[in-house]
């Protein structure tokens, strides 16, 4: 493909966004079938707490480094190299998940199904920016993200009719089953003009050699941590906040899990359609950032309530952190060529990577405060105000012209 597309959905777009499915699959599924597959473990009500924190940090940090290791060769190697690799690495790894016999063996299996999941998101989102329009390209990753979204939903539903262990070999053989739609997607012409030239590519080390450039990538990190901070933390554990605030139906962290992304997948296609009504990425990342904000303060006022309530304030909590296409996005469009994969890869999961620091924030706050509540709506409002500012400072990306490289 020699030229950018004027079409919203096109096969790249498909492919990308059953990439991004897949992806989104397999990194919940844990979340999904945490207690489940912990107790057959033989692990105790606390132990399963303890350990499922231990773990979804240890899958995070995965992530964190894949997302170095695959963002680097976006750029050296190339978009679709990152595509092929990453999913060939996490679905070997989620079929070995299948197999643990211990919390040791889940953690290892997680950090490695985290390194090959931190490439599939950012390759796809580059891939895409880079082959549609520059007008309509937010249109278009938001489709990636929206579709994408659902695999969460989709691991749900299994989770409820199969075996923990059978839904990890399903991610697995899903996975693989990817690898054959990937053959008719075509490389980026900007990609590829960019080989010929003596620039370098995928330098990681220089987001930090330049305080322009560093600041720009700091700050589209920080603009993305609410996602993570509600899903990590206020779904993942919904569960035991439920307790502490009196609930007397017992709450679901899988179904919360399940209906948060319904609310996400939904809005992700939204904010794109936001960002382009309004021709601004900020304007619509600011209005979901409200909406997050609201829903957080329903979320710790519900003392007493029931497990539907909590259902229905985990999906608005979904839907108002449906920014992360718009988040990813903006991400790929702060740099050149020779740097957008290793931002489009890195950015997000350093926000994943970063919730082993959030979920430590909150044990501390905790410790020190003495209350679940407490420590869970003071961390809201730290990083609430440390992405508002983040997003203030950050540059409008709509309609930039991404056909230039960093020097």
């Amino acid at each position: 493909m020699n030229k950018q597309s004027n079409a919203i959905f096109n096969i790249t777009v498909l492919v990308a966004a059953l990439g991004y499915f897949v992806d989104i699959y397999d990194l919940l599924l844990f979340q999904i079938v945490r207690v489940e597959s912990l107790k057959e473990l033989g692990l105790t009500t606390v132990q399963v707490k303890s350990e499922g924190e231990f773990i979804i940090s240890i899958q995070m940090i995965g992530l964190l480094v894949g997302g170095i290791i695959w963002g680097m060769m976006g750029d050296k190697k190339g978009r679709l190299s990152v595509l092929f690799g990453s999913i060939i690495l996490y679905s070997v790894a989620n079929i070995i998940n299948g197999f643990v016999q211990t919390p040791n063996q889940y953690a290892l299996t997680r950090f490695v199904a985290g390194i090959g999941l931190a490439g599939e998101l950012g390759a796809g989102i580059t891939l895409v920016s880079e082959l549609v329009s520059k007008e309509k390209r937010g249109l278009s990753t938001s489709f990636v993200a929206g579709i994408g979204l659902t695999g969460a939903v989709v691991a749900y539903f299994i989770s409820q009719n199969f075996n923990w262990r059978i839904c990890y070999f399903i991610g697995g053989g899903l996975g693989f089953c990817l690898l054959l739609l990937r053959i008719s997607v075509f490389e980026s012409s900007m990609f590829s003009k960019l080989k010929q030239q003596s620039v370098q590519r995928g330098n990681f080390l220089m987001f930090f050699t330049d305080k322009q450039r560093f600041r720009k990538y700091l700050f589209a990190i920080l603009i993305g941590l609410p996602t993570w901070y509600v899903i990590g933390i206020l779904v993942a554990f919904s569960n035991d906040f439920a307790v502490a605030f009196g609930l007397s139906e017992e709450v679901l962290p899988k179904k919360s899990t399940m209906v948060a992304y319904v609310g996400i997948a939904i809005a992700d296609v939204m904010v794109g359609f936001v960002s382009h009504w309004l021709r601004s990425r900020k304007k619509a990342l600011f209005i979901f950032y409200i909406l997050t904000m609201i829903s957080i303060f329903f979320y710790f006022t519900q003392q007493s309530g029931s497990a539907a309530g909590m259902y229905v304030i985990c999906a608005a909590l979904g839907f108002s952190t449906g920014f992360w296409a718009i988040f990813v996005t903006m991400a790929a469009e702060q740099f050149g060529t020779n740097l957008r994969a290793t931002a489009a890869t890195t950015v997000p999961n350093m926000v994943r990577g970063a919730l082993p620091l959030l979920i430590v924030l909150f044990k501390g706050l905790q410790s020190a405060t003495g209350s679940y509540i407490t420590a869970g709506w003071m961390t809201g409002v730290i990083v609430m105000v440390i992405s508002w500012v983040a997003a203030w400072f950050t540059e409008e990306t709509f309609g930039k012209d991404l056909n230039y490289v960093e020097n």
